[in-house]
């Protein structure tokens, strides 16, 4: 891409952090222009770092979704939490996301405690500011700002869009001049089969509830055109008991071909092709806690 304008290209990375569930997926699709981070209401959806890039005329973002920060139960949650704090040394701008619908409380006191540390500048981004009165926002930001001192604070609501022009101009006015990493028509790194296997986690994270959705995995065991005319994907979704398999697969297989259905359509948008998706259900007895299936799942500590 040739920069037109007098000024250098820009192009640097920034990490969001967060607690669980404050709307950092939602964020960086909206940035990004397009679905490549699977969103939730259940805590921890994101569970590997996700990048998500940014390309104009003039700068390129690098993104870094991390996972929530939490207390981890175990060795998948540790290395959640691992995951997320490697990003903090390792980028130009850290943003750390809160929920100005509820109380800073002990995991944002964590995780500023460790933000103190950073040498990388860190914006305070206050998310979903359109669920509440704007005279409530100037306390929030006061308790925030007593807690350290942040480079930027920026107001916004992820879903809705407001502010969200802002904070990436404010982002940009931080890189660095630098060279275009990626093609400018690539909007995340990770490959294709990672991004299908997470928008399929979605759709069971939609319709399932309690311990369930911390519990599958999803795996693609291969994706190849037939005749020309589709893409055929087939896929494990990967549970740790054999009463969640039939939870998953439902009376007559009914959640299990809703799942697929909804799945595919995203999957459509995604590759820009017709799709053909083949799922499986297989039982893996606590798999969470062994780290072989970890890293047969995706989860490799080697990644932190």
């Amino acid at each position: 891409m040739t920069n037109t304008n007098e000024e250098q290209f820009k192009s640097g990375f920034v990490s969001l952090v967060g607690r669980p569930n404050v709307g950092k997926s939602t964020l960086l699709n909206r940035m990004v222009g397009q679905k490549i981070a699977i969103m939730s209401d259940k805590a921890q959806t994101t569970r590997n770092k996700v990048q998500g890039i940014l390309t104009t005329k003039s700068y390129q973002i690098v993104f870094i979704d991390t996972p929530g920060i939490h207390k981890p139960k175990h060795r998948l949650g540790d290395f959640m939490v691992k995951t997320a704090m490697s990003t903090f040394n390792e980028v130009d701008v850290v943003m750390f996301l809160v929920n100005v619908t509820e109380k800073r409380g002990p995991g944002d006191d964590f995780i500023i405690d460790k933000l103190k540390t950073v040498e990388s500048p860190v914006f305070l981004v206050l998310n979903k500011i359109d669920q509440i009165h704007p005279d409530e926002l100037l306390p929030i930001i006061e308790d925030y700002n007593s807690q350290m001192t942040f480079a930027e604070i920026v107001p916004i609501s992820a879903t809705e869009g407001n502010n969200v022009d802002r904070l990436l101009e404010t982002v940009r006015s931080y890189l660095p001049e630098g060279p275009q990493f990626y093609p400018e028509d690539q909007v995340s790194d990770h490959p294709e089969y990672f991004i299908v296997s997470e928008l399929i986690r979605e759709k069971v994270l939609e319709r399932t509830r309690e311990e369930i959705p911390h519990s599958i995995a999803v795996v693609v065991d291969s994706m190849q055109r037939e005749d020309n005319e589709k893409v055929v994907v087939n896929a494990t979704i990967i549970v740790e008991r054999k009463s969640q398999k039939g939870i998953i697969i439902g009376k007559q297989g009914k959640m299990l071909k809703d799942i697929g259905m909804n799945a595919r359509k995203d999957i459509e948008r995604l590759l820009g092709d017709k799709i053909y998706l083949d799922l499986w259900v297989k039982v893996q007895n606590d798999w969470r806690d062994k780290q072989q299936h970890l890293n047969d799942y995706g989860y490799n500590r080697d990644q932190y």
